[in-house]
C-alpha cells in the first residue's frame, strides 16, 4: 500500500495519526472534497506534507469561491461561508427537476453545495459545516423530511423532526427529535425500531430519540434545526 485516500466524511487528526502509525509514517494519507453534481471530486489534499483538517486545495479545471450565507459577498481567506464551484465539471442539472436545479445552480454557473468552509492563505480548503438540511451517512444523503414523515404516522407523536448528530466514524447519523402524545407511555427504544424497520440501512436513527416538549419553528412553520442541534453539546 502505498496511498490511502479518504472521501465522504471528514478526516480527523486522531484517525490520520493512527492509519499513519499502523503504515509506519512511510505512505501518503489523502483527504479528498466532491459530490455528485460535481463530477465526484473538486479537491484532493496533497501527496505529503497533511496540514489538519484540510481536503486540500482544488484539481485543475475547477474554480471555487466562499460567499457570505446572506449577502452573497466574496469572502477572503480564512473567512467562513458558503463553498461554490464552476467548471466543466458541474452538471448540467436535475433530471427533470428544474426547480431544484435553479436553487442549485445560480445564473453564472455557480453551484452553490451547502457546505460551509473556508480557504487559507495556502489555497487550501477546509469544510467546517453544512447548510443544507440533508444528513451525510457514510457518503449517503439523507432527506430529514422523509424520515419525520414516517414518524409523524406513529399515533403517538405530535410532531417531529430529524437532524443530523456529528459522527466520527460516520460523518453525521439521524437523530429524531419528538413531541409525544400527551399520555403517551411509547419508549425512544420502540420509535426507533419503529423507523428501523420500514427504511433502508443507511436512514436508520442510529443516533437515537430524543423527547422533548416542542419543536422549535419560526413564525412560517419551518424547523429552526440548528436550534436543536444545540442539545448535542448538552449531552
Amino acid at each position: 500500500v502505498d496511498e490511502i485516500f479518504c472521501g465522504a466524511a471528514p478526516l480527523s487528526d486522531e484517525i490520520y495519526d493512527a492509519v499513519n502509525n499502523r503504515f509506519g509514517n512511510r505512505i501518503s494519507i489523502r483527504n479528498g472534497y466532491g459530490m455528485t453534481e460535481l463530477s465526484i471530486v473538486t479537491n484532493v489534499s496533497r501527496r505529503f506534507g497533511w496540514k489538519a483538517g484540510t481536503v486540500g486545495p482544488i484539481v485543475p479545471g475547477n474554480f471555487c469561491k466562499i460567499i457570505e450565507v446572506e449577502s452573497g459577498r466574496l469572502l477572503g481567506p480564512n473567512e467562513t461561508g458558503e463553498v461554490c464551484f464552476k467548471g466543466d465539471h458541474v452538471m448540467l442539472g436535475y433530471r427533470d427537476d428544474p426547480e431544484a436545479t435553479r436553487q442549485t445552480i445560480d445564473s453564472s454557473g455557480w453551484l452553490h453545495t451547502g457546505d460551509l468552509g473556508y480557504y487559507d492563505t495556502d489555497q487550501q480548503l477546509f469544510v467546517v459545516g453544512r447548510l443544507k438540511e440533508l444528513i451525510k451517512y457514510k457518503g449517503f444523503q439523507i432527506a430529514p423530511a422523509e424520515i419525520e414523515n414516517l414518524l409523524l404516522s406513529h399515533g403517538d407523536v405530535v410532531d417531529a423532526a430529524v437532524v443530523g448528530k456529528e459522527d466520527e466514524v460516520c460523518g453525521q447519523i439521524p437523530v429524531a427529535f419528538i413531541v409525544k402524545r400527551q399520555g403517551s407511555c411509547i419508549t425512544a427504544e420502540e420509535l426507533c425500531k419503529f423507523v428501523d424497520e420500514r427504511v433502508s440501512a443507511q436512514k436508520k436513527l442510529r443516533g437515537g430519540v430524543r423527547f422533548i416538549e416542542a419543536i422549535p419553528k419560526n413564525p412560517a412553520g419551518k424547523i429552526l434545526r440548528r436550534e436543536l442541534e444545540k442539545f448535542f453539546s448538552k449531552l
